[in-house]
């Protein structure tokens, strides 16, 4: 820590290749490289397991070299003691392994408690899967000639659960979306490559090269989304397949008055014709005895609300129920005594009175 305080340079480069070790004593080396002015640069050569593996998320950019890898895991130590001891540091591990699950958090953007159902697990990652996991920013092509030279060390890792990422299950890659180097400003050269792949050009290309080939693709997206060039309004056939895909249509407004007056004509034309059928079937009732006629409007009201029950009420009345219509006789008018006398002794009469 002393000889990387003394040390005066943009730029660090730290080459790790460990199984891990104390966990103080990694932490105080990841605040040592977090607090340095100078842009730090990760590179895992061979294995960052254990706490190596959290003094590698100090780095502002981490890159994995290929076929290396990276494994973490619970904090783990030895203890000697009564139940009281015991219970004393299992709690100071599991404070301990949260403290470190909150790093692994900070860089990949995901969540503390997943990180340290990871760990829990004892996980290892290659060097694209710790990529994936947002625990890596890359992935280090290694066949230039300086980095053919393979790390010379090799460790005992018989004291973890798994002897490296080939016996070991396969790892946890969290939801959240990577959230990138946190601290200080992050390296402008993987912000240059990122655009560079995208755009189709050389990943060392100047500045006026990189800016004119993202003029030249906006300018294409712009006269693909409009049909030609600038930024025009959309077409109507632009506008047309976006409406569809949410089950809509675009009408001319011109064509959709038409369209909305003359439904509403045709609208009124079916209510006239409903309307006179209802009273057609409430006259027909009213005209064979069925209804008295002062009925009429409470039977046509009926007849909009349910025409088809108000039809059937009707057909099933007899005829004559409320009007008898067939004649059952008539009355002369009398002129004296003796013609009263008559009309009252006649079979017609005695018809009526009965």
């Amino acid at each position: 820590m002393q000889d990387l305080a003394a040390v005066d340079t943009d730029e660090i480069l730290v080459r790790i290749n460990s199984p891990g070790g104390d966990v103080y004593d990694a932490l105080a080396i990841t605040n040592a490289l977090r607090n340095h002015d100078a842009q730090v640069k990760v590179q895992i050569d061979g294995l960052a397991a254990s706490a190596a593996s959290f003094i590698a998320m100090a780095g502002d950019e981490v890159v994995m070299c290929r076929n290396s890898e990276m494994m973490i895991h619970d904090a783990l130590g030895f203890c000697m003691g009564n139940a009281t001891e015991m219970a004393e540091f299992a709690a100071w591990l599991s404070r301990a392994s949260d403290n470190i699950a909150s790093i692994y958090a900070e860089k990949s953007g995901g969540e503390a408690k997943d990180w340290r159902k990871a760990m829990t697990a004892e996980t290892w990652y290659t060097a694209d899967e710790a990529v994936a996991a947002g625990l890596a920013d890359s992935v280090k092509d290694t066949s230039a000639a300086d980095d053919k030279k393979a790390a010379a060390a090799h460790f005992d890792l018989r004291v973890f659960a798994h002897a490296g990422r080939r016996k070991a299950p396969d790892p946890f890659i969290p939801a959240a979306t990577a959230a990138g180097p946190s601290g200080k400003e992050a390296p402008v050269a993987t912000l240059k490559e990122g655009l560079a792949e995208r755009l189709g050009i050389e990943a060392d290309a100047d500045d006026e090269t990189t800016l004119q080939a993202l003029d030249e693709a906006l300018d294409e997206r712009a006269t693909d989304d409009t049909g030609g060039g600038g930024a025009a309004e959309p077409s109507v056939d632009q506008i047309s397949t976006v409406a569809a895909k949410h089950g809509l249509r675009v009408v001319d407004s011109t064509k959709w008055d038409e369209l909305a007056a003359q439904a509403a004509a045709g609208q009124q034309a079916r209510d006239e014709q409903v309307a006179k059928g209802h009273a057609s079937v409430v006259d027909d009732a009213i005209g064979k005895g069925k209804i008295t006629g002062a009925r009429r409007d409470h039977f046509i009201a009926l007849m909009k609300v349910d025409s088809e029950g108000t039809s059937k009420l009707l057909s099933d009345l007899p005829d004559e129920t409320a009007v008898p219509l067939n004649e059952l006789g008539h009355s002369i008018e009398p002129t004296d005594v003796d013609d009263i006398k008559n009309v009252r002794e006649s079979d017609a009469y005695k018809g009526l009175e009965g």
